[in-house]
């Protein structure tokens, strides 16, 4: 695994030992970000000097990519103890300790929290825990009015979300097994 593009293309990241996490795809998370980067309701300006927040963060890729590709801050939230270990290699190996901040929480409880422009939401596949995670989220005032939401999930895994949320499905594809969403709040 490794960083797609940006000032620390071709940095190789760590992973965790194990199956307690897994790792987004390299061919995947480029179809995101070409996704996010090409879209009428994305666009550079969306990540340049943006706050962004990586919740189920792993190895931090997704919100180490975006750091790389302009992004001023990054939040991470993660609770899984090898993942957290191989998250702070990789803040560290990309030299990005004062622009990340890792939140060592559950992302269903996470604390008050500072709105983001941009929201990776990677949960493990079909655990039912998108719709609580974005809930959590918002009601800790990560996702306000018009941040914009990127989530992975199965690719056979339902996207509809309760009315409550106010979320607008902006994009949605599949890659191989994932599915990649990006969501407006309203």
């Amino acid at each position: 695994m490794r960083i797609i593009a940006g000032v620390w293309r071709g940095r190789h990241l760590a992973s965790p030992p194990g199956q307690n996490t897994r790792p987004t795809a390299d061919r995947v998370r480029q179809a995101l970000f070409d996704m996010l980067w090409h879209a009428p309701w994305g666009g550079r300006a969306l990540l340049e000097g943006a706050q962004v927040l990586d919740a189920f963060a792993g190895t931090g890729a997704y919100g180490l990519e975006a750091l790389s590709r302009g992004a001023a801050r990054a939040f991470f939230i993660e609770r899984d103890r090898g993942a957290l270990a191989a998250l702070r290699r990789n803040i560290a190996l990309c030299r990005a300790e004062d622009r990340a901040q890792i939140i060592a929480v559950d992302a269903l409880a996470p604390p008050a929290g500072s709105p983001c422009g941009l929201v990776f939401l990677d949960p493990p596949y079909r655990q039912g825990l998108l719709q609580p995670a974005l809930t959590a989220l918002k009601e800790a005032k990560y996702i306000v009015s018009g941040t914009i939401v990127a989530t992975e999930t199965a690719h056979n895994e339902a996207l509809e979300l309760p009315s409550a949320l106010a979320l607008e499905l902006l994009a949605n594809r599949t890659h191989g097994a994932a599915r990649i969403a990006f969501w407006r709040a309203a």
